[in-house]
């Protein structure tokens, strides 16, 4: 069961609407969004709700790090340990340049993919078995990985990423409602939800 979400991205009204910030923008789309009343605690801003989907009526924390992308498990770690909440019950929500934009992938432990949120994550909780839902954004072309996650949205990709957060959040009301989440990777293991995407 999960009991802490983790949304990455980086703080400042410069990086509001770029890529690595994909997560943030998810977090206040969510239907739940409205229920969430975020405070800074953790290094991050935080929020808890209960009964937050159907079915669940325990508690689930959720954080924003306030960290930067690179020390984002600074926060995580901080939560989790004051919760006592176990790694494989948290959930991270990142971008992903190795997916397609309109593709999501549910993923439990694993390779980090040279993401800097999720190495700070492993490094701070002391191994890479925590879950992840991935949302893709796309590969950078031109070598430059920095300043593509860090560029903004083009006014197509922001349809596009609009359009995959209503299954993204499909999605993370499955895994929050999961007692074993794992049972739902075959469904989800990159699993493109927008089918008439091409990059």
């Amino acid at each position: 069961m999960i009991e802490l979400v983790a949304f990455l991205g980086n703080y400042g009204e410069q990086y509001a609407d770029t890529r690595h910030n994909a997560p943030w923008l998810f977090a206040d789309s969510l239907p739940f969004a409205d229920r969430l009343s975020w405070s800074s605690k953790f290094k991050a801003e935080y929020a808890s709700a209960e009964n937050i989907v159907p079915g669940v009526e325990r508690k689930i924390h959720f954080i924003k790090p306030l960290t930067y992308m690179n020390l984002s498990g600074d926060a995580i770690s901080e939560a989790a340990h004051f919760f006592k909440i176990t790694p494989d019950r948290v959930l991270v929500i990142h971008d992903e340049i190795e997916l397609p934009p309109g593709t999501l992938s549910l993923k439990f432990g694993g390779g980090l993919g040279g993401h800097n949120g999720l190495r700070s994550t492993k490094e701070k909780l002391g191994t890479a078995d925590f879950w992840r839902i991935r949302l893709g954004i796309g590969k950078c072309t031109d070598g430059n990985v920095a300043s593509y996650v860090l560029g903004h949205f083009s006014s197509d990709e922001k349809i596009l990423l609009s359009q995959m957060f209503g299954p993204a959040s499909e999605l993370l009301t499955k895994v929050l409602s999961a007692k074993d989440p794992s049972n739902l990777l075959k469904e989800w293991s990159k699993k493109k939800v927008i089918p008439e995407v091409s990059k």
